[in-house]
């Protein structure tokens, strides 16, 4: 299926590794025009040499924090106009609720959310004018399914639900959407150190160590292992393509049935 990407420009934050590598490099291949951005300049050309490597040459790079406003700042300056704004940006920690101080909460709110914040209150106006524009929110199951030593993470999570819906009310009648998408756990760099955090025996094979995290800490998702970045970046494209036009202020799940709600 011809996404009907050619030519719009799309702003993927957060994308040297994981999810948001796979989401630019699969609107590269549908022919956007991408920019990538992150803090470290040698991942960042690791990242354009990965998908150069994948015959898609219409990417390129800003370095900036986005997390903070004076990197938000400089990536708005550095990208004056967006099509597609993918919020992928994220932190996430565990952590006992007794032991997350307020720079704890702090940190967190501005790197998940204001960081997008920042973005789509810079890049919307625009888009409204045009009356064309995407505005994509990636959060997480956690932001419906909170666990017990994420709950600062969840509130992040649950925040850009609240953005994401209140922002596609504002663009009502317009041909400009705003959607978020919510994944499960999904394999990444640190997801292997992540899940040891919560084995009974550290020194197993990563198969063991994910499998007996799903059974014991998320034993409610029904394809038992954790979800590739490629399957929510699939959605993403979706979401930021012409053909998604009847769905705005949706929280669309890609988290392997850990919700259990349908709605």
């Amino acid at each position: 299926m011809d996404l009907q990407l050619t030519d719009k420009i799309a702003l993927v934050t957060g994308s040297t590794a994981g999810i948001g590598l796979e989401i630019a490099r699969c609107l590269a291949a549908e022919g956007a025009e991408v920019v990538i951005t992150g803090r470290d300049q040698a991942k960042l050309d690791r990242a354009l040499d990965d998908i150069a490597g994948s015959r898609h040459r219409n990417v390129s790079a800003v370095r900036a924090d986005s997390g903070t406003a004076e990197g938000a700042n400089m990536l708005i300056r550095a990208v004056p106009k967006v099509d597609i704004l993918v919020n992928n940006l994220g932190i996430y920690e565990s952590r006992k609720f007794s032991e997350i101080t307020d720079e704890n909460w702090l940190h967190m709110f501005e790197v998940n959310v204001l960081s997008g914040v920042r973005l789509a209150r810079a890049y919307f106006p625009s888009m409204l004018t045009r009356n064309w524009g995407r505005i994509i929110f990636v959060s997480s199951e956690a932001a419906l399914v909170t666990a017990p030593d994420m709950i600062h993470y969840g509130m992040t999570k649950t925040a850009q639900l609240a953005i994401s819906r209140g922002l596609a009310v504002a663009a009502k009648g317009t041909g400009v959407t705003v959607n978020s998408v919510l994944p499960g756990p999904t394999r990444s760099e640190g997801i292997v150190d992540f899940l040891k955090g919560f084995s009974s025996n550290p020194d197993a094979s990563a198969e063991e160590i994910e499998a007996e995290f799903f059974a014991k800490q998320r034993p409610a998702s029904l394809l038992q292992r954790t979800i590739e970045a490629e399957e929510i970046a699939s959605m993403v494209a979706y979401l930021a393509s012409p053909r998604s036009a009847a769905t705005s202020g949706a929280a669309m799940h890609v988290d392997g049935g850990l919700i259990t709600t349908i709605a």
